[in-house]
C-alpha cells in the first residue's frame, strides 16, 4: 500500500517539474525568443552559460546566449511589434524526461501548419528554478 501512494506522490511531482519546465521553455524561449517577447523573460529561463549547438559544413557552432540575446535585440530594434497570428511560431512537447535535477525536452516549432524545427532543450534546476542550458536541433526544409 505504501508503494502505490510514493508512486502516486512521485507521479505527481513529476508531473508538476514537467509543467515548470513546459512553462519556462514556452515562455523564455517561444513567447520569448521565437516570438519577439520581453528580453527580461528571455534571460530567466536561459543559463547564462547556454549555448546553441548546430552543425554547418560537418563543424559542430556553437552561439552562447549573450550572442542570441544581442541578435534577438537587434530584430527586435528593428521591427518592435508582435508577430501577427499568421507570423507567429508555435510549439508541440513531445517528450520532458526528468532525472533528479536534469531534464531533456523534445519538442517542434511551428508556423501556419508547417514545422520549422525540432528542438532537444537540456534544462538543470538551480535553486530559482529550471533554466536551459543547451539546445540541438533539427531544421526541416
Amino acid at each position: 500500500m505504501v508503494s502505490v501512494s510514493l508512486t502516486s506522490v512521485w507521479a505527481q511531482s513529476d508531473d508538476a517539474e514537467k509543467e515548470a519546465i513546459k512553462e519556462v521553455i514556452q515562455n523564455s524561449y517561444v513567447d520569448g525568443l521565437q516570438n519577439n517577447g520581453d528580453v527580461d523573460i528571455i534571460r530567466e529561463g536561459f543559463h547564462p552559460g547556454f549555448n546553441l549547438l548546430g552543425v554547418r559544413q560537418n563543424a559542430l557552432t556553437k552561439y552562447p546566449i549573450y550572442s542570441w540575446l544581442e541578435s534577438f535585440q537587434e530584430r527586435k530594434f528593428a521591427n518592435p511589434n508582435p508577430p501577427t497570428d499568421e507570423q507567429k511560431v508555435t510549439s508541440k512537447y513531445l517528450l520532458i524526461d526528468i532525472t533528479g535535477n536534469a531534464a531533456m525536452a523534445k519538442i517542434e516549432l511551428w508556423r501556419n501548419d508547417v514545422r520549422l524545427f525540432t528542438d532537444y532543450l537540456q534544462l538543470y534546476k538551480f535553486e530559482e528554478g529550471w533554466r536551459i542550458v543547451s539546445k540541438i536541433y533539427h531544421r526541416h526544409e
